[in-house]
């Protein structure tokens, strides 16, 4: 797959580092990968001004925090019209609970990855919102066991 940005090896260092952890400071990234802090200052300003790099995020543990439920949810729409798939779109994005959400292929139009504070709170906003959104035909969830994985999100090989 050809790549959409022209990177070197000491950005995809950096790149690395900070997805691994995004709150060390310039001076330790550039001991990293091997650079002087100035010259990584500016290319971490490139990779972020450029949308390779588009924030910084603290990771919550949400079980510490009361949010017991993860859960997937797997929509399937009567109507697939741009203006349909937009108007549940703009929806998810004014639900909490939904914490991602994708547009799919296949048999569900979108996929939903929901935090909830416990079982009956998602029952509510499965019952209550999702199934009578409008243009909704489908809603297949999907509770979660346990997490078995947990990395970045995009697998960075080490340069050549």
């Amino acid at each position: 797959m050809p790549l959409k940005a022209d990177l070197d090896s000491i950005d995809w260092k950096i790149l690395r580092e900070l997805q691994d952890d995004g709150r060390m400071t310039n001076v330790e990234l550039s001991k990293r990968v091997g650079i002087s802090a100035p010259p990584c200052l500016r290319r971490v300003k490139r990779l972020e001004d450029a949308g390779i790099i588009r924030g910084y995020r603290a990771l919550l543990n949400s079980k510490s925090l009361g949010f017991d439920v993860v859960a997937f949810c797997l929509i399937g729409l009567h109507h697939q019209h741009e203006v349909e798939l937009k108007a549940f779109s703009d929806r998810t994005r004014n639900w909490p609970m939904v914490r991602r959400a994708w547009m799919v292929s296949g048999e569900s139009d979108f996929l939903l990855h929901c935090v909830a504070s416990d079982l009956g709170t998602f029952q509510s906003f499965v019952i209550e919102e999702l199934t009578s959104t409008p243009n909704v035909d489908t809603v297949r969830t999907a509770l979660t066991i346990r997490q078995i994985k947990d990395e970045g999100l995009v697998a960075i090989d080490d340069p050549a």
